[in-house]
């Protein structure tokens, strides 16, 4: 990633450019760690945080606290797996990237050290195994636990999974084993056996895996062990975490005792005592490296005695004492024969590109992902080019230059309509994602949309889960989520259907008939408005009283009206995110035709405010400044349990602005319109007092 020298940027371009990296960092860093899905290179993804590191250095005053370099890996809040807190954070690696990057490292180190020229300085050098984290924790020798990395701070509990795999050891060997003894390493898929099972995947039709280490890792993350133990799955220690007692004082030393307890560890491993040695093992695991069994990224090198690596410490998510050197990307030339696009699940449309097959890396490339709209314009690539395709990192493949973009040929048009429904496609202001508005009657996002209606944080629909729905779907019993609730109709032909009883299916229209009343922040949540989250569909229906009211507002925004996007937007805590994406569903007209549909079915309840009656009641009151008393979610609460609503914004609507200190425009704004004003004591007293 390129950008304005650092030295050329303002503070408000600096803290901006900031912002949006820390944004698209977390973004690829839950893509990898959390989903198994990464859409960018490793070597792309390294460049956004070089370039994070580069502003942070010069702008120190402006590092923000979600700073990527304060985080690791992804939160596992979504994981269906049982989460694990680690005792010792398991932290990540900075990493270099040319012989000039290590020399410093090195350097740096002595630097540190305080250590004269002539005095040893060794290290340890071994493959970095582009696989899962883990952790294992042996308590008297026996496995108790194993955990992924997660965010560092919590991972997720696949001890039953790890019991299947046959390089992890249930007892550990050997007489001098410590009482407990945490081992942390990488799960990896060999390439041969990467190979076999995306043959099997393929003969069976279903998704192939996109490399080996996203067939690892969605092995050993399932929620049924039976699974993982079908799938080939490898295991190599690199380190270690809690320890009652390490077994040694060096670490090739503890390396090669956990190696003696029965736990693979690499066979490059190596300890080597200057930058020579340290550059020289570098290029004998690259020249290797197409040969190696199983995949790898670079090599890892540690300063190999433990006391010096305890005076190194750490800084915010990683070791002084550790450094991982990056190999470069592999490239070859090929023929761009086409763009497809394909909609995802969440109705974004990705263009893939089809390619005359090269080999990069020992790897037959056919397929190229462009990423998005921007990408595709910015390499200015269009069928029929001679492009420069990259493997790095094992991801899937990008495009990474256009050897014909000089030629004179017209340029590639992005679709503005959803090939798959026609519905259209828009990307919202600051993003560069193209999505499907189509939503629930687009057939690409049909199946997830419907699972996301039935759920349980939407309408939670009993005995209607995912192979009911795609069953449901293929016999053409439902369609669009008003099917679901005429599903009896199809009573007798489901009978019918193999695996149904009597019992099961009045059960099931028994539980969607008891949601015919459905909760009205639970019904908008169900339909997947982009933005409208359950939180905020509970706002939404409080402010405008019922789900049909929000209809309204929902076709008055559609239709461009300034006042209905005001009304929206003054709602605390709702931005014109929210505002833009309830216009952009009802625009399309099948969308405000479902809706319509299943308002007819399910006749959602109107909104009960539990708020006693005072004389707030029904009133707009605006909370700015730095509350010093109570939080702003406590101040919202409490504007409600008045029966008042909290907005974000003054207008001519408000009641009351309570003011903490450093309130601005707001504050000028209240005045303006002549709204009371008032401090945190003064809205104390209205509190007792109401």
């Amino acid at each position: 990633m390129t950008g304005t020298a650092s030295e050329n940027l303002t503070d408000a371009e600096a803290a901006i450019e900031l912002q949006r990296l820390a944004k698209r960092i977390a973004h690829h860093n839950r893509l990898y760690h959390a989903e198994d899905s990464p859409e960018i290179s490793d070597a792309d993804y390294d460049a956004l945080v070089r370039r994070n590191n580069e502003l942070e250095a010069a702008f120190p005053h402006l590092i923000r606290a979600d700073s990527p370099n304060r985080l690791v890996g992804a939160a596992v809040e979504s994981s269906p797996l049982a989460k694990v807190r680690h005792e010792q954070r398991m932290m990540s690696l900075d990493n270099g990237f040319s012989d000039e990057d290590i020399g410093e490292f090195v350097a740096r180190v002595r630097r540190y050290l305080a250590l004269p020229e002539g005095d040893v300085l060794a290290f340890t050098a071994e493959d970095k195994i582009d696989g899962l984290s883990l952790s294992l924790r042996y308590e008297q020798g026996v496995l108790v636990r194993a955990a992924t990395r997660g965010d560092g701070e919590v991972g997720e509990d696949v001890t039953a999974n790890v019991r299947t795999i046959g390089d992890i050891p249930e007892r550990l060997a050997g007489g001098a084993v410590p009482d407990i003894l945490e081992i942390r390493g990488e799960v990896y898929m060999s390439k041969a056996d990467f190979a076999a099972l995306n043959a099997a995947q393929e003969a069976r039709g279903e998704k192939l895996f996109a490399n080996p280490r996203n067939a690892a890792a969605g092995s050993l993350r399932q929620k049924d062990a039976r699974v993982t133990a079908a799938r080939p799955l490898r295991f190599l220690a690199h380190g270690w975490g809690v320890a009652s007692a390490v077994p040694g004082a060096t670490q090739h030393e503890v390396m090669q005792a956990i190696a003696a307890m029965g736990v693979p560890v690499s066979p490059l491993l190596v300890r080597v005592e200057t930058l020579d040695e340290l550059l020289a093992h570098y290029r004998e695991i690259e020249r290797r490296r197409a040969d190696l069994p199983y995949d790898i990224d670079g090599v890892v090198y540690k300063v190999d005695r433990l006391d010096w690596q305890a005076r190194l410490g750490f800084v915010a998510k990683a070791p002084r004492w550790a450094l991982a050197h990056k190999f470069p990307a592999e490239r070859a030339e090929t023929t761009l024969q086409a763009i497809d696009i394909q909609v995802g699940r969440t109705g974004k449309l990705t263009p893939v590109g089809r390619l005359t097959p090269v080999t990069v890396g020992g790897v037959v490339v056919s397929n190229v992902t462009l990423h998005n709209r921007d990408e595709i314009a910015r390499l200015g690539v269009r069928p029929g080019d001679r492009v420069k395709v990259q493997r790095a990192g094992d991801v899937i493949p990008q495009v990474v230059e256009n050897l014909t973009r000089d030629e004179v040929r017209d340029p590639y048009v992005f679709p503005d309509h959803c090939p798959e429904c026609g519905s259209e496609a828009v990307a919202e202001e600051g993003e560069v994602d193209v999505r499907c508005t189509g939503g629930l009657i687009c057939p690409a996002q049909q199946r997830e949309r419907l699972k996301h209606f039935v759920s349980r944080a939407a309408l939670d629909i009993d005995g209607l889960g995912e192979k009911t729905i795609a069953e449901f779907l293929d016999a053409g019993f439902i369609k669009l989520p008003g099917d679901i609730f005429r599903l009896k109709q199809h009573r007798s032909a489901i009978l019918a259907r193999e695996g149904w009883q009597e019992k099961s299916v009045d059960n099931l229209l028994a539980s969607i008939e008891a949601r015919r009343g459905a909760d009205p922040g639970r019904f908008l949540f169900a339909l997947g408005i982009r933005h409208v989250g359950s939180v905020t569909a509970k706002d939404l229906v409080k402010c405008f009283g019922s789900v049909e009211a929000v209809g309204e507002i929902g076709r008055r925004l559609a239709e461009g009206s300034i006042e209905a996007t005001a009304e929206v937007t003054a709602i605390d805590g709702i931005g014109p995110a929210v505002a833009e994406a309830l216009g952009d569903f009802f625009h399309e007209p099948h969308n405000a035709q479902l809706f319509d549909d299943l308002v007819a079915e399910v006749r959602p309840a109107a909104f009960v405010s539990t708020a006693r009656e005072t004389e707030w009641s029904g009133k707009t009151i605006v909370f700015t400044g730095k509350l010093e008393t109570m939080s702003r979610d406590e101040a919202k609460a409490q504007a409600e349990r008045l029966g008042a609503k909290a907005a974000g914004s003054v207008s001519a609507k408000t009641d009351l602005v309570v003011a903490g200190p450093g309130a601005g425009s707001k504050l000028k704004k209240a005045a303006e319109l002549g709204v009371r004003v008032v401090d945190e004591a003064e809205w104390a007293a209205i509190m007792a007092s109401a």
